[in-house]
C-alpha cells in the first residue's frame, strides 16, 4: 500500500526569502570541459537529481528546494547554455551532451544511486539516463524517475508559435530580437490561469535568460525538439522497459505538454502512475509547490 507523506504549508515557507541573488550565492561552479557550470547541493540522505526545463534554469526548483533537502541529498545544475552556467555562442548543444555533463558530475561526486526528478527539457535528459542505465553504461544506478510536464512523446507535444519560429530558418534573428514583452506573454501563457507569474517573478526569469547573453542562443538550445524526434524510439522505449518505478505529475492546463501528454503516457507506459493537477500549467513545481512535494514524497515513500 502506498504511504502518503504530506507536507505542512509551513515546511515550504522557508523558501519565501529565497531570492534569485541568494540562490546564486548558495551555489558553486564546476568545470565541464572548458565551461563553468552552476550547481547547488543541499541536504542529506538518498540522492535526488533535479533536471530543469527550457528556457529557464535550476531556479525553477527554488520553491521546493528546502522541503526536499530535509530528507534527501538534493543536487541541481544549470545545464550548459542556461541560467548562471556558461553560454558559449557556437556550441553544438544537445540532450546527449547535457546528459554526459550530468553523468560526469554525479560520477565525480561519488554518487552511487540517484532518484531523478525532471521537468520539460530535463525530462529528455532523464529518458537518456534511463536508457543508459538499462545498457549498463552508467557509473551509478537510477533508483526512480518522476516526470513533470515534459515532451516525453514528441507526437503530442504542442510548441508555441515562438518556439516554432526559433526552430525555423530565421531562428537566430528571432532569438536575438526577442523582447521582454514577447517573453513575458509566452511564459505567462503556459502557466495555469490562477498561477500567472507576477512582474517580479517574470523579472527573475528574464534576468536568467539575459545572463551571459542567453537570449542570443535560444535558437541553438531549442534544437532539442528535433533531437526528441530523432531519439523517440530510444527514449520512449527506455520508459516502457524501465525496471525502476516511474511517476508522471502533470499540470493539465499546460497548452504545450499537458493533458494530451498524460493521456499518451497512460496509453504507452506499462502500469502508468500519473498524478494530474487540475488548473495547473507547465510549471507545477513553481505554481503549486506543496502539491508537487506531496506527490513526489509519496512516490518515493512507496518505493
Amino acid at each position: 500500500m502506498e504511504r502518503v507523506v504530506s507536507l505542512n504549508v509551513s515546511q515550504l515557507d522557508a523558501t519565501a526569502d529565497m531570492t534569485l541573488p541568494r540562490w546564486q550565492q548558495g551555489g558553486k561552479w564546476f568545470c565541464y570541459g572548458e565551461h563553468a557550470i552552476f550547481s547547488r547541493i543541499g541536504g542529506a540522505g538518498d540522492a535526488v537529481l533535479l533536471l530543469h526545463g527550457f528556457p529557464t534554469a535550476s531556479w525553477d526548483w527554488s520553491r521546493i528546494w528546502a522541503a526536499l533537502c530535509r530528507q534527501h541529498q538534493v543536487l541541481v545544475a544549470d545545464m550548459l547554455g542556461f541560467g548562471f552556467s556558461d553560454k558559449p555562442k557556437h556550441y553544438p548543444y544537445s540532450i546527449v551532451d547535457q546528459t554526459d555533463m550530468q553523468q560526469g558530475w554525479l560520477e565525480a561526486l561519488g554518487i552511487r544511486r540517484v532518484h531523478l526528478l525532471a521537468h520539460d527539457y530535463g525530462c529528455s535528459v532523464a529518458q537518456e539516463l534511463l536508457a543508459r542505465d538499462q545498457e549498463g553504461t552508467l557509473p551509478f544506478s537510477v533508483a526512480s524517475a518522476c516526470f513533470l510536464n515534459g515532451g516525453l512523446f514528441p507526437e503530442v507535444h504542442q510548441p508555441l508559435l515562438i518556439q516554432k519560429l526559433l526552430c525555423g530558418p530565421l531562428g537566430g534573428l528571432v532569438s536575438r530580437a526577442l523582447t521582454r514583452q514577447v517573453f513575458d506573454y509566452n511564459i505567462s501563457k503556459i502557466f495555469g490561469p490562477a498561477h500567472r507569474p507576477s512582474a517580479a517573478e517574470l523579472d527573475d526569469f528574464w534576468q536568467l535568460l539575459l545572463y551571459d547573453n542567453g537570449r542570443g542562443i535560444l535558437h541553438r538550445l531549442i534544437r532539442f525538439q528535433e533531437e526528441r524526434r530523432c531519439h523517440r524510439h530510444r527514449w520512449v522505449g527506455a520508459m516502457q522497459t524501465a525496471p525502476q518505478p516511474l511517476r508522471m505529475i502533470c499540470g493539465t492546463s499546460d497548452p504545450v505538454s499537458g493533458l494530451a501528454m498524460a493521456e499518451r503516457y497512460r496509453t504507452l507506459v506499462p502500469d502508468p502512475d500519473v498524478v494530474t493537477l487540475e488548473g495547473v500549467g507547465h510549471y507545477p513545481h513553481y505554481e503549486t509547490p506543496q502539491k508537487v512535494c506531496e506527490a513526489v514524497t509519496a512516490f518515493w515513500a512507496s518505493i
